[in-house]
């Protein structure tokens, strides 16, 4: 059963927008009315994503934005009220994979590569939007942690480090906004059917049996599982819902 929403007359931003669950959820906001502003650091591809949308008739508007770099992240979140005149929902869903490596081996090179997309860019993005939702009295952030923000795992140290603190920040941002109308949660996907877990899969990293076997539900979760959630997350329906972070996991964290 497809949930369909009434988001006319406001605006989204989805970080990590080209393509997997931030795609998905673009897509999913512009469906139901949001104009939308699509942003990634390939321009190629948001450019092209975006322009599908418009053909479909979506309010749509495509910026590219390394999320690494906070000056872009602020110039994205201008962009948007620019266009649009205010900033709504916002999905902060850029993000990174790193290979597996021991924890005593890891480079400090690639645990920073790592931090700055999952962690520092997801904190100069939520920045941002909050800025500009204080100043309008209302907003809903839902930023992307991950089941690897709740468990640990081998050979995943640093990713899962960047994961937790999502939901650290999350949770922070919750109480010190949710008085000033702004509500802040995360999700946290399992294993999602993406480009990244295709990569994953084909570099050894990922068994597909093994990582369906341990969930409740023995399947990749779909993008638009996870578009489900957030939207839901942004809105009226969970009116009452901040600080949270909730697993779309199939299962997989019940264990």
């Amino acid at each position: 059963m497809t949930v369909h929403y009434d988001f006319s007359g406001t605006v989204a931003l989805v970080t990590g927008a080209s393509s997997g669950m931030g795609l998905a959820t673009a897509r999913a906001f512009a469906e139901n009315g949001a104009a939308t502003v699509l942003a990634d650091r390939n321009a190629e591809l948001v450019q092209q994503v975006t322009e599908q949308l418009a053909a479909q008739g979506h309010t749509v508007l495509a910026v590219v934005c390394d999320v690494t770099d906070e000056a872009q992240v602020e110039a994205m979140v201008r962009a948007t009220v620019d266009r649009f005149g205010r900033l709504d929902m916002a999905f902060n869903n850029a993000g990174i994979m790193i290979p597996v490596a021991d924890a005593a081996d890891e480079s400090a090179d690639r645990f920073d590569a790592v931090t700055a997309v999952n962690l520092r860019g997801v904190w100069a993005s939520m920045k941002h939007e909050l800025a500009q939702m204080r100043r309008q009295g209302s907003g809903a952030i839902v930023n992307c942690s991950s089941i690897g923000g709740l468990i640990g795992n081998p050979g995943r140290a640093s990713y899962h480090a960047t994961k937790h603190g999502v939901i650290g920040l999350t949770r922070s941002a919750a109480l010190e906004y949710g008085p000033r109308g702004v509500r802040v949660n995360a999700v946290c996907p399992g294993t999602i059917a993406t480009p990244m877990v295709d990569s994953m899969t084909a570099a050894g990293e990922l068994d597909p049996d093994a990582a369906t076997a341990a969930s409740a539900i023995p399947r990749y979760g779909r993008p638009e599982e996870i578009a489900a959630a957030v939207l839901w997350l942004c809105s009226p329906a969970s009116s009452y819902v901040t600080g949270v972070a909730l697993p779309v996991d199939g299962g997989y964290t019940a264990r």
